[in-house]
């Protein structure tokens, strides 16, 4: 190897680590990490494991103007506790019966897009993306004169309670964000999982998902373009799932369906 192509070894290296989250090319001390890889490593996991057990708090959250402008109010599902919800998924695919009829009564039915928000396996995640989403997503909306449901907050949720929304109130689509299982390399990363006209007895094939929403992943801007574009297919289609492919106003690339992304299995 000549002299020049050694001398871009080290830029070529950091080039690499600039661009990934994974713990690639860091070094090691004999067989293992060095102490500094190792020490972030411990608190990255110690990071992931608060997200899932914290909960969230509407008001700390979300800020009361926040509230006050979009009517927040929160349901829960018939998950009794965190505990519960992390060891009976099922339970947190349903809404009880309480915050069924409280959605009954203060959401208004049929709207053109509903937004509903859930905690999911990271409250981390729903605190620091969802507010500003739920923002963007109203502005977009409004920007083509679609009907923007009462949004509300379901705790111990999984993406399954979109079947209960749309029983309830039906909506043309229902867009839930959901707090990601965290991995070790954020633990702040929201879903956004669409569906047109949800029912009960739909399956994931009948979702689709917009994955890794955070800071160095998809931006809330490109998140928020992405769920309209996926909506208006929706509606010209009169169907979501596995036979919409994600494609993108300017950008000839077509994206894959919800089931074929990675963090789709997590939030069943």
């Amino acid at each position: 190897m000549s002299d020049s192509a050694l001398s871009q070894i080290p830029d070529a290296v950091e080039v690499a680590r600039a661009r990934s989250l994974a713990r690639v090319l860091v070094g090691r001390a004999g067989p293992g990490y060095r102490t500094g890889t190792w020490l972030k490593l411990r608190e990255d996991h110690a990071a992931a494991r608060d997200a899932v057990r914290a909960e969230v708090d509407l008001e700390r959250d979300f800020g009361s103007d926040s509230i006050a402008a979009n009517g927040l109010f929160e349901v829960r599902t018939r998950a009794g506790s965190k505990g519960e919800y992390l060891l009976r998924p099922d339970l947190g695919r349903r809404l009880d019966s309480e915050s069924r009829e409280r959605v009954r009564v203060e959401c208004p039915p049929g709207p053109d897009l509903q937004v509903v928000i859930g905690d999911g396996l990271s409250a981390t995640a729903v605190a620091i993306q969802a507010p500003g989403l739920l923002h963007d997503l109203r502005c977009a909306a409004a920007e083509r004169s679609w009907s923007f449901g009462h949004p509300f907050f379901v705790r111990y949720c999984r993406v399954g309670v979109m079947n209960d929304v749309g029983d309830l109130l039906n909506p043309a689509v229902v867009v839930l964000l959901i707090g990601e299982r965290p991995g070790l390399a954020t633990a702040e990363s929201l879903s956004a999982y669409l569906a047109f006209r949800p029912r009960s007895g739909q399956t994931d094939a009948d979702r689709n998902l917009i994955s890794n929403i955070h800071e160095r992943g998809v931006s809330r801007a490109d998140a928020t373009r992405r769920v309209i574009a996926f909506a208006e297919q929706f509606r010209l289609a009169g169907q979501s799932g596995v036979s919409i492919k994600e494609s993108l106003p300017g950008n000839a690339t077509s994206f894959p369906a919800a089931t074929d992304e990675g963090s789709w299995l997590q939030h069943r």
